[in-house]
Formats: structure tokens, sequence, C-alpha cells
């Protein structure tokens, strides 16, 4: 018997049981779906996040505290560490020390409730100098952005986002309001023009003040989150990061490289830890949403074992007139796998479709910058995960039907 003969009896043999064919695929292409769902959304993010640091210019180098995390243990105390002072920055900012650096901005930041009469909103409040504007590009739209003067003065003043000025005071001007910030009254000095998300968060949720007043009044620490350094040319990024290293070193007493309390990180750096994390991240999803393939798979099997024993007759008879055990397998097996490429063929089409959907979502509430990513990768692991089940799966009730007897076949009521 030909591959086409075979091709049209296994077709024929899932014609017959329509319903429970489509059934059976369900398992499949839910699990198919979730994967390509997961592997979309995830590439999406990790361009729109690599995008964003990008955005800040290769001149730019961030100071994290704790040593450069080696595991998740040291990635949790990097973000409790307190080594980043004042006295840091004023080391950075000598020229003596650090020659090319253009710009020094230290930053804290935090999720945290602001109120307005009896309106509450969640944002994001980020502590920086002067020139964290001109650092990170932000434009105001009315008012203006507070001064080094505030800065030294501690001046409870804030520059609010584009959409915390929207959602908590409409349309009217909002430049001499007052907002309170964790029990904290500030009176809002500015305003700023649309900009989405950016490395750090979404702009237009979140508000500005002076470091030193959010130090004190809003987190009760004395320490940076992080230092923003811009070397004045990109010739000179690896002179800087050296010059940071021996300066910081310095200020903090340390003679053993390995034992230092800060890291040093680059545009490529950062780009490399996100992507690490991001692929880590859709990968632990993927083996979740691979469980559902395994059931789906076992589905597979189940149903194909009961169609060997209803259809006994049928093999029993196919061997009387001369089908090899090869010829009733590979028939089985083919109906297995097109069971399961069905299935996985669904799956990457309901997978695409939720994925796109959810992108036209995600760019109006999260970000304008999020886009619809469907990675090839994702539909050539579908369609071959779909046919390795089928094929795993599918095996063992083939070799049950092609192993039947003839005589005990032809008997079996």
């Amino acid at each position: 018997m030909n591959f086409r003969d075979t091709l049209a009896m296994a077709l024929k043999g899932l014609a017959v049981q329509r319903s429970r064919s489509a059934l059976t695929i369900l398992g499949i292409v839910i699990g198919i779906a979730a994967l390509i769902i997961v592997m979309s959304l995830g590439q999406s993010a990790q361009q729109l996040i690599v995008s964003q640091i990008q955005s800040l210019g290769p001149e730019n180098l961030f100071i994290l505290p704790g040593r450069s995390p080696r595991g998740p243990q040291d990635l949790g105390e990097s973000l409790l560490a307190d080594s980043l002072r004042e006295r840091d920055v004023e080391a950075l900012r000598r020229k003596a020390n650090v020659p090319y650096a253009a710009r020094v901005v230290p930053f804290v930041f935090s999720p945290v409730v602001i109120t307005i009469g009896n309106e509450i909103k969640s944002s994001f409040i980020m502590g920086g100098t002067a020139e964290f504007a001109t650092a990170f590009d932000l434009q105001v739209a009315t008012g203006e952005f507070y001064r080094d003067e505030d800065v030294q003065q501690k001046t409870p003043v804030a520059v609010i986002g584009h959409k915390i000025a929207e959602d908590l005071f409409g349309s009217r001007d909002v430049v001499g309001e007052i907002i309170r910030v964790k029990n904290n009254s500030a009176r809002i000095i500015g305003v700023l023009e649309p900009k989405g998300e950016a490395a750090f968060g979404d702009i237009d949720n979140s508000i500005f003040m002076p470091y030193s007043f959010v130090q004190q009044n809003v987190l009760g620490i004395k320490y940076f989150h992080r230092i923003m350094v811009t070397a004045d040319n990109t010739a000179h990024i690896q002179d800087t990061i050296d010059d940071i290293n021996a300066t910081l070193r310095d200020s903090h007493s340390i003679t053993d490289p390995s034992r230092d309390d800060f890291n040093v990180k680059t545009q490529a750096d950062l780009v490399n830890t996100i992507g690490s994390i991001t692929t880590a991240l859709t990968a632990v999803l993927g083996a979740v949403a691979a469980i559902s393939l395994i059931v789906g798979g076992i589905g597979i099997m189940n149903i194909m074992l009961v169609s060997v024993t209803e259809r006994t007759r049928e093999i029993g008879l196919r061997k009387a007139i001369g089908a090899r055990n090869r010829d009733v397998l590979a028939q089985f097996l083919i109906e297995a796998v097109i069971l399961t490429l069905a299935g996985g063929i669904i799956g990457i089409i309901a997978g695409a479709g939720v994925t796109f959907l959810a992108s036209l979502v995600l760019a109006r509430v999260v970000s304008t910058a999020w886009h619809f990513t469907l990675p090839i990768s994702s539909l050539i692991i579908g369609t071959g995960v779909s046919a390795i089940i089928g094929i795993a799966f599918g095996f063992y009730p083939a070799r049950r039907a092609a192993h039947k007897s003839p005589m005990e076949a032809l008997r079996y009521e």
C-alpha cells in the first residue's frame, strides 16, 4: 500500500468521528496558542524595554548599589543595598577624579500614592537633581522644572506627568495647586509634555521632585538608588568606567575589587541583562504553557487507543486481505499526526490573533511604542512540537493496532 492510500484511509478514519476529532485537538490548540502568546508578548516586551534603554544614549553609565549580580540572590541584595551616598556624588563630580564626566545625576524612585482633595491616584515618584530633565529629555508643557536651589533647600515642589494632571485636574491649569505625597504637601510647579514609557517607567503617570525632599520626607533614606554618569564622548566610555571604579573604591575604602559594593552598567550591559531576564521569564512561562501540550498529547493517546479498540474488526479485515503491520502502523500514526498538526495550526492562528489584540490594547494602555511581534521561531516551534507530540503519543496506539492478530480481530465483537 502506497503513502497516498494510507493517507486517504487515515483521513477517512478521522472524518467518521468529526466531533471526537475536534474535541481531541482542543488541548493541543490551547497549548500551542498559549505558547505563541507567551513567546510573542515576551519578545515585544523585550524590544520595548531595549529600545527605551537605547534611547538614553550610549554615553550614559549607570552606577547601581551592591556588587555585580552573579545570581538571583545577588539581584535581591542589590535592590536593598544602600552603598551610594552623597559623598560619592561629590567625589564623582570632581573633574580630577572623573575628567570625562559631563554630567552626574543621582536619583531615587519608588511607587507612591498621591492625593488631591478626595481624589487618590497610584503613581511613581522620581527624586533627582535639576539636571534630571535634561538627562532624560523631559519637556515641560506648562510651568517649569525645579532648580538647584530647590534641591539644596529641600523645597516641597513637584513636576507631574501629563496623565496625572489630566486625571486629577481635568483641563484646568494645575500650576500652583497643592498635592499630598505620603502625608507631605507639595506645590505643583510644572506639567510635563506627553511622553509615554521611558527606560525607568511611565513618565505620564510619574511625579518628579527634588531628591533631597524625597529622601527625607517621602522615603526616609539617606542613599541613592542609582547614579547616572554621562561621558563627554563615546570614545571615553571605558576611561570613565575605570575612573568611576577608582573613585568609588577610594570613597568606600575598598582595596580589593572583588569586594566592590557597587557596579557600573553600560547601555550594552543593561540591554544584555534585560534580554537575559525576559528570555528566562519567557522560557519559564513557555514551560508552564507546555504542560497543556502534554495533557493534550495524553488526550490524543487515549482517543487513539479507543479508536483502535472500536476499529478492531476493521484492522483484522485489512490484515486478512494483505495489509502489513507497517501499513496499519502508518495509518494510525498519520491519524495522530494529522490531529496534532491541525491543532497546532489552529493554535498558531488563535495565538497570533490573541497576541495582535493584546498588542493593540497594550499600545493604548501601557505604551504607544508597544508593537505586535510574531517570532518565526514560535511558528516553527508550534508546528514542530505538534508533529512531535503526534508521533510520540500516537506511536503506542498505532503499534498496538499493527500487532493485532487478524484472526482474533475478526472474531472481536
